[in-house]
């Protein structure tokens, strides 16, 4: 398959979808997939037109997994060769806010990439997993960082011991995922969420997405340097005078991003 055709694009004014297009395989994260992925997200991110991303798989699995074939006989020095590592780098500076999407299958990598996005909407047929013990290695992108943070340390230490997979309803009940509603409903609840957002100033939606993300991945000495920095900064924008002025004069505001 050309590498073009392993995502679709689909736009709607500011928002973005993305569809992971690897049905046979249940969207399992080849290299060649995350490279795609990479691509289509780092164009979206540079366009000003879009303010918000959603990224979904299809109505079996969002991702399950990594593609086991391409690693099954990989020594380590394959595995460092091979560099996957870098598409999880690309996808950390993706700017704009991402929203997954997930129904079906979210496990091992597919999992990694749910945990990598600001939010989740998932449908009632979720589910959610790290299941890398059960073939003798552990996640490698992030699924013991981020869902230790995500969940607590103690769950998600069951998750990534056991390799048993979470329900939609626990993922919802733990905290893992913002939006649980029916499968017929998932992209319309996420296209929601995402034209909310892109109501919204966005410079003020971009600075406090990076102070969020920088207060969970550090100290929160350093977060809170972050958050104060950038909260200082958005009084230099037009958009923190419109969202005033318009509040004090009781009319919507028309924020430009500027």
């Amino acid at each position: 398959m050309n590498p073009t055709q392993l995502t679709l694009l689909e736009r709607d004014g500011p928002l973005a979808l993305v569809t992971l297009n690897r049905p046979e395989a249940l969207n399992a994260l080849s290299p060649e997939m995350l490279a795609a992925l990479c691509d289509q997200l780092e164009a979206l991110d540079a366009d000003p037109q879009v303010r918000v991303i959603i990224l979904a798989g299809d109505r079996r699995a969002f991702a399950a997994g990594s593609d086991i074939k391409s690693m099954a006989r990989a020594t380590s020095q394959d595995i460092l060769r091979m560099d996957t590592i870098r598409y999880w780098q690309r996808l950390r500076q993706v700017s704009k806010p991402l929203i997954a999407a997930v129904s079906g299958y979210a496990f091992g990598g597919g999992c990694e990439l749910a945990l990598t996005c600001d939010l989740i909407v998932a449908a009632e047929s979720a589910q959610f997993a790290q299941p890398e013990i059960k073939l003798g290695i552990m996640p490698g992108a992030g699924g013991t960082q981020r869902l230790a943070k995500a969940i607590g340390p103690y769950r998600a230490m069951e998750m990534v011991l056991t390799g048993e997979p979470l329900s939609a309803r626990q993922a919802f009940d733990l905290g893992l995922v913002n939006r649980l509603v029916p499968d017929e409903r998932l992209l319309e609840e996420a296209r929601e969420l995402g034209w909310l957002i892109a109501s919204r100033p966005p410079l003020a939606v971009r600075l406090a997405r990076q102070a969020l993300r920088h207060g969970v991945e550090t100290t929160l000495n350093e977060g809170l340097e972050v958050e104060r920095r950038n909260f200082v900064q958005l009084f230099d924008t037009f958009d923190q005078k419109e969202g005033m002025a318009a509040f004090l004069e009781k009319r919507p505001p028309e924020f430009k991003g500027e």
